[in-house]
């Protein structure tokens, strides 16, 4: 540690010891950087670019200390000078590049890529202002502005620059760079994209600004309120813009290592992550055109190219554009869209089938799936949707296209850093080959019958409740009880993922305490969400959770034995403090419409026992861990996939049939409620689930308490629940990041 305690001197002119924590951050900057670069950079002749428009990295200074392999000798190093990296962390500014599992399995991915030694990038947009911070007033979510670049940051300026072509005018780009570290290996860059025009100071009244003002707003929100034409509209100017650059930054890496670009394909391939990047097909197919290869040999080169993952199978994610907002804003690729829709109708004359149909929508994903070689879901029962259901009539026409890829999580984050207590008896046990290989963590299986090793784990799981319930404190200000039960629901608020079914949960629970049928331990509901600005059930679900938060932290009858917590601002950061701690890990989406889910992994690899439907990747964690080990509940995805092609499913029917569900319900509206919430938005919460429900909570509610209640009394017994955490543990091996990359690699990408 020499370098570091000699760069701290020539930045500070004085010793560690003395420097504030902002100064020993600032030059644990410097040097971890410094250190990466000296490694140098995978290559190769064929390069991987993920395109994704977001990138939840999270905070990276532990990562990178980790991959450099440097962490516990800059741990030890500060500790010699009175310093903890924990504190020196909290300095750190978390990158608002990101929102959801989106997000965080394209940082996953890059940490993968990096490690695997394969040549790649990631590619996005540098956004000034994240999604939005979240803050909790009244009971409602309120959006503010979450600004993340300061002087010194991760990301590096570069010399890179283009012009992007717009209606009317241009736009130059500036390229900066962030390095992701590979573990044990050469980093590889995530490229952000931005303007030097980008003006903060244009936003006010929490995140409104002039979507019509491009020249100063293109980077500065991450899928800005699309509410209104001009946020559409907006979207599609950060879309193109995005992939603009990406296109001329790849054709001029395959031209500096020698491609003449009719073999493009031998130079670089592109996954396209959802369909926020798909503009790149015909981006692509005209700057081919400018370089002087004809349109219909650009769009064959493209074509072996550009792979597209689907990552849902909801309409959101399946965009749909206006051909007139494409004429209004890029012009120049219409002529382009036309020509590729024309080949198509030509083969397949299907309105199903269409790039621009009788509206005269541009759908994205039959773009990709017809100029792109490869058509992925990220789990099994993903793909077999897609392959039988909602893709089935191009799985009909290109069944060779079509593959599973079940999504993975990077262990050195998910584990190795945010669970180190837990990493390290793992390695204890069954030794360090499961850092670089997963599946070793099968050999935990041998330890099943080992009281010791039970009693560790749970050990384990309680030092990091006790960490987990300062971190509540810190956050909500309410204090939890480390011995009860936590019961965790972190992710993305969306009425699929069904927060308002674990709503509904609480209610019953409340009302059996209150009729005095006190739970044998109590219980600690823990949720963790952003809803989108402009998606106001979601807001509307959040107030509901956020009321009974209050409810039940004023009732003395209930507190002792029950809590809701709802953590503000929900991010990477406080997902690193929540998943180590977790007891009961809620998936609890309608079966059919979570495509993998990746929270699951995280939990299921920190000891968490899951509790959920039959679901995305869930119904490979209950392949591999066994129906004892995981707690189903609810319809299948065929039956529920049925009750939509029938519309035979019916809320209020159920609400009328059931007194049970009807008292559960009616609670939302209740008096006591009222008292701590705003009844237009419990109200709308109530008439979602009587008058609409789409997506079928109280079809599986029952059944919900029936199987959570069981789970809750088999807690109880801790031999038997230190069994369960073991067998999740020793399992997970199959969900990391690693294996999901080498598949891509094996089947898609063939870097080398």
């Amino acid at each position: 540690m020499e370098a570091l305690k000699t760069l701290i001197q020539n930045m500070f002119h004085k010793d560690c010891s003395v420097c504030t924590d902002q100064e020993v951050y600032e030059a644990l900057l410097a040097y971890t950087k410094k250190m990466l670069a000296a490694k140098g950079y995978q290559d190769g002749k064929k390069k991987i670019y993920y395109i994704s428009a977001e990138f939840l990295i999270g905070k990276l200074l532990s990562n990178n200390l980790i991959n450099l392999g440097i962490y516990d000798d800059v741990t030890e190093f500060l500790r010699e000078n009175g310093k903890s990296l924990a504190d020196i962390e909290s300095v750190e500014p978390e990158p608002s590049l990101g929102n959801g599992g989106l997000g965080r399995l394209a940082a996953c991915f890059l940490d993968s890529i990096a490690t695997l030694g394969l040549p790649g990038e990631g590619i996005g947009l540098n956004y000034h202002l994240g999604l939005f911070r979240q803050v909790f007033e009244d009971n409602l979510q309120h959006e503010m502005p979450n600004p993340w670049i300061t002087p010194d940051s991760w990301l590096t300026a570069t010399d890179v620059t283009y012009m992007v072509p717009f209606r009317g005018f241009s736009l130059k780009s500036t390229m900066y760079t962030i390095d992701v570290a590979g573990y044990e290996n050469k980093a590889i860059r995530l490229n952000l994209f931005d303007i030097d025009l980008a003006d903060e100071s244009m936003v006010h009244d929490g995140i409104a600004f002039n979507k019509k003002d491009i020249l100063h707003n293109l980077t500065l929100f991450l899928y800005p309120d699309d509410s209104d034409e001009d946020g559409r509209k907006l979207r599609i100017y950060q879309q193109y813009f995005m992939v603009s650059n990406a296109a001329q930054r790849i054709l001029d890496e395959a031209a500096a290592r020698g491609s003449n670009f009719h073999d493009l394909d031998d130079y670089a391939v592109v996954q396209i992550n959802d369909t926020h990047p798909s503009m790149i097909i015909p981006e692509f197919i005209r700057l081919l055109g400018e370089r002087g290869i004809a349109f219909e040999e650009a769009a064959e080169i493209v074509s072996h190219v550009c792979a597209y993952t689907n990552h849902t199978i909801l309409a959101e994610a399946l965009e749909k554009w206006p051909i007139q907002y494409l004429e209004d804003i890029v012009p120049q690729l219409v002529p382009i869209i036309r020509r590729l829709d024309e080949k198509v109708k030509a083969k397949y004359p299907q309105e199903n089938l269409a790039i621009i149909d009788s509206s005269q929508l541009v759908h994205m994903a039959h773009m990709d799936i017809h100029y792109g070689f490869s058509i992925n879901g990220v789990a099994a029962l993903h793909t077999e949707i897609l392959k039988n259901t909602e893709l089935h009539q191009f799985y009909e026409i290109y069944p060779e296209k079509f593959n599973n890829k079940t999504n993975g999580i990077t262990f050195r984050r998910w584990l190795m850093y945010c669970n180190r207590p837990l990493a390290k008896y793992i390695t204890s046990l069954i030794g360090d080959g499961w850092k670089k290989d997963a599946a070793q963590l099968k050999k935990l299986s041998a330890f099943g019958e080992d009281q010791d090793v039970l009693n560790q784990l749970l050990a384990i799981k309680a030092d990091a409740k006790k960490i987990c319930k300062e971190f509540i404190f810190e956050n909500t200000g309410i204090e939890i009880d480390e011995n009860s039960v936590f019961d965790i629901q972190i992710k993305r608020l969306h009425e699929y993922k069904r927060q308002q079914l674990n709503a509904l949960y609480v209610i019953y629970k409340y009302l059996e305490i209150k009729e005095g049928r006190k739970p044998e331990r109590p219980i600690t509901f823990i949720f963790g969400a952003k809803a989108a600005p402009a998606y106001y059930i979601a807001k509307d679900i959040i107030h509901l959770l956020l009321t009974l938060e209050t409810l039940i932290q004023n009732d003395p009858e209930v507190s002792p034995y029950m809590k809701l917590v709802m953590v503000e601002n929900y991010n990477v950061s406080a997902a690193e403090k929540l998943i180590p701690a977790c007891n009961i890990s809620e998936q609890i989406s309608l079966a059919s419409k979570e495509a993998s889910g990746t929270g699951n992994m995280k939990f299921m690899l920190n000891g968490a026992v899951t509790l959920g439907t039959m679901d995305g990747a869930n119904v490979e964690i209950s392949d591999l861990v066994g129906k004892e080990n995981i707690y189903i509940f609810g319809e299948s995805s065929d039956e529920v996939i049925r009750h939509y092609e029938k519309m035979d499913y019916h809320s209020r029917a159920i609400y009328e049939s059931d007194a049970d569900i009807k008292k559960y319900v009616d609670f939302i509206v209740s008096e006591l409620m009222l008292k701590y919430g705003r009844e237009e938005h419990l109200r709308n919460v109530y008439n979602e689930l009587l008058n609409k429900d789409w997506f079928m909570t109280l079809l599986d509610l029952k059944d919900y308490i029936r199987v959570k209640d069981q789970a809750f009394e088999d807690y109880e017994d801790r031999t038997a629940w230190a069994k369960k955490m073991l067998v999740n543990i020793a399992q997970a091996g199959f969900f990391s990041s690693d294996r999901t990359i080498e598949q891509y690699n094996k089947d898609i990408w063939h870097l080398n």
